[in-house]
């Protein structure tokens, strides 16, 4: 798990904000971390490149799924930062959960593949595609075959995703999709767990949660340790994990400059931080 821990930081797929300076989020609210967990793919450049393949793939539901499988298995061959992190992935799985019983791997639409299709494969199961329009199609574990499938009664499958947060895609669609076939979703691995409520949204819906890393204070103290973060964002990190709205409140209150600044900055950050005093977000009006 340590490589898996220096992978994250070295690829920037976990990213802290300088000091006193937070990440503006596309909800319009700020806080001090950003994840892109798929560029453990090997790097941001080749897991972009990734997603944009798999967006030109989109069309074509049944022939995505080889497409994408022929992307990463070459990737997996050659990348030592992506091997790392499958191999540790599926040694995980190993460890928890009883092989014999998992009849699928699932992946939904789009980053899980970065990551399932190549897990599919060594643990030699089929694999489902899920979209976001809750369709699914089924591959064999070699990507060779995949069909459009009506039912899958009775089957149990384990869901692999990059990062679970507060589960909104696995209770939209990734749990719904599985149980119009006749499925269930019994367990989910993730590479990070933003432990933001999701593990407990799922388990309630009978899903065992497995994560490889949480984002908490035991990962903002192995960050300061290798001189990644200072004390005063530690400091900033941890009040942000103990109550992210107020923690992000008073700083907005103690920094009025933060703001100001960012009305004046780019498009994109000046439109989220109008959202944010539009919305109303932080009670500061």
């Amino acid at each position: 798990m340590s490589d898996l821990m220096s992978y994250l930081f070295e690829t920037n797929a976990i990213r802290f904000c300088e000091e006193n300076k937070p990440f503006w989020y596309t909800s319009g609210k700020i806080g001090p971390y950003f994840i892109n967990t798929h560029f453990v793919y090997g790097n941001e450049k080749d897991a972009t490149q990734l997603l944009s393949f798999i967006d030109e793939c989109l069309a074509d539901k049944l022939t995505l799924p080889e497409r994408v499988f022929e992307k990463v298995l070459k990737q997996y061959q050659t990348n030592e930062i992506y091997k790392t992190v499958i191999d540790t992935m599926v040694q995980y799985i190993q460890d928890n959960i009883d092989i014999s019983e998992i009849d699928y791997i699932s992946g939904g639409e789009r980053r899980d593949w970065f990551f399932s299709n190549m897990i599919a494969y060594i643990l030699n199961k089929p694999h489902l595609s899920i979209y976001k329009d809750l369709s699914v199609v089924e591959s064999d574990c070699n990507f060779m075959i995949t069909n459009s499938i009506s039912s899958l009664s009775g089957k149990r499958v384990l869901h692999i995703a990059d990062l679970i947060t507060v589960a909104s895609s696995y209770i939209r669609a990734w749990i719904p999709a599985v149980t119009n076939l006749g499925a269930q979703i019994c367990w989910s691995c993730v590479v990070v767990d933003r432990m933001q409520g999701g593990k407990e949204k799922i388990e309630a819906e009978g899903v065992k949660s497995l994560s490889l890393v949480q984002v908490d204070k035991n990962l903002f103290e192995r960050a300061l340790d290798l001189n990644i973060i200072n004390e005063a964002q530690v400091s900033m990190l941890n009040d942000f994990f103990e109550n992210p709205d107020e923690s992000m409140k008073q700083f907005l209150i103690n920094h009025p400059e933060f703001l100001e600044h960012s009305l004046n900055a780019d498009e994109k950050t000046r439109k989220r931080a109008q959202l944010l005093i539009d919305s109303n977000l932080y009670g500061l009006n």
